[in-house]
């Protein structure tokens, strides 16, 4: 378990390429609300081959924003073959094509996720999106949150979601231990589900006598105070 300090306040920005930049405004800033907040226009910027593009931005909420990257004059052929007119309807994004033989769920696990404090408000953008170019395409509940997704203009699967309910402080500590019992697992050959849960049960069982300690520890100190 790292000991370290942790001093980053959260995402600054998300950063990605995009080919069609008028759809990516209407996405974010006319469907979803999310206004502009900064631009950068760089003209004969870095080597001599590069070219001059554009990089914009949008306020997710939390001083937190998503940017995106128009270079002028790059086709979209440099994504590995010239992609359709519905950039969802090839496998990847605006830049990273996947094969056929790629499974969906590994492609979809690229995605970003943005989360609302309340079913009414994920509702609201539901509303949104289903009035728009991109209504959504899926709105289910797993484990502690309940989430929507489509895809944005540029083929990007976009998530927004809201808590079910509060992580508790001993899912904090389970998922330490999957943690470990991971990385534990895949420095071994033929890493599984079975040998995570194993070596899982493992961990529990020889650190069960610190954390009862620590817990009577902790009992015996509010006692005192």
């Amino acid at each position: 378990m790292s000991e370290l300090r942790q001093l980053v306040r959260g995402v600054d920005h998300v950063a990605f390429p995009t080919f069609d930049p008028a759809g990516t405004v209407r996405f974010y800033r006319d469907v979803l609300g999310f206004p502009v907040v900064h631009s950068i226009c760089a003209a004969g910027w870095g080597p001599e081959n590069h070219p001059d593009f554009i990089h914009f931005f949008f306020d997710i909420g939390n001083d937190d924003r998503i940017a995106f990257f128009y270079y002028f004059g790059l086709e979209r052929d440099v994504a590995g073959g010239a992609a359709p007119e519905d950039p969802v309807a090839a496998k990847g994004d605006a830049y990273a094509r996947f094969g056929p033989e790629v499974p969906d769920y590994f492609v979809r696990s690229r995605h970003l996720a943005l989360h609302v404090d309340s079913e009414e408000d994920l509702l609201e953008y539901r509303r949104r999106l289903d009035a728009s170019e991109w209504p959504v395409e899926l709105q289910l509940q797993h484990e502690t949150i309940e989430s929507i997704y489509t895809h944005d203009p540029n083929g990007y699967m976009f998530e927004i979601t809201r808590a079910l309910r509060p992580v508790l402080p001993q899912e904090d500590l389970d998922a330490q231990l999957t943690i470990e019992a991971l990385l534990d697992v895949v420095a071994e050959p033929n890493p599984s589900m079975a040998a995570l849960v194993a070596r899982k049960a493992e961990l529990i069982v020889t650190k069960a006598e610190a954390w009862s300690a620590e817990q009577s520890a902790a009992e015996q100190t509010g006692r005192v105070s």
